[in-house]
């Protein structure tokens, strides 16, 4: 799977927008890193691609199962550490609406992990830049 994305910033100290084919998105820092906290920053998306993708993920196997879960709930908090070069993602998935059972909870975690934004994450990543 690819997908291309561009992101735009003009004179406006780190207001950006972003197209992602026919969706939008802004992304902006909070003001205290001097912008003026009108969007998500960079790293509210990195946590943010982590989360929706576990949801979305879970929620298809959970229909696939047929299983009965009202809501899916997953909150990721990413802390950086620059020093070491060290990232950790804590993720936390509740379900509301749900009877569900220790093996179902297994599985459910094996599934998780399984998100396509998860094992980019884990797995290595190369970056190739090419200014034009």
């Amino acid at each position: 799977m690819s997908v291309t994305v561009k992101a735009s910033l003009g004179k406006t100290k780190y207001y950006t927008e972003v197209i992602a084919g026919e969706n939008r998105i802004i992304t902006d820092e909070p003001v205290d890193k001097g912008g003026q906290n009108k969007g998500f920053n960079p790293f509210e998306i990195l946590a943010t691609s982590l989360a929706s993708c576990t949801a979305a993920t879970l929620r298809m196997y959970i229909e696939r199962k047929e299983w009965d879960v009202e809501k899916i709930d997953v909150e990721v908090e990413l802390e950086n550490y620059p020093l070491t070069k060290t990232a950790v993602f804590k993720r936390n998935i509740s379900f509301e609406g749900a009877q569900i059972d220790e093996e179902q909870i297994k599985r459910l975690h094996n599934i998780a992990d399984a998100c396509p934004v998860h094992k980019i994450l884990t797995n290595e990543i190369e970056i190739n830049t090419k200014f034009l």
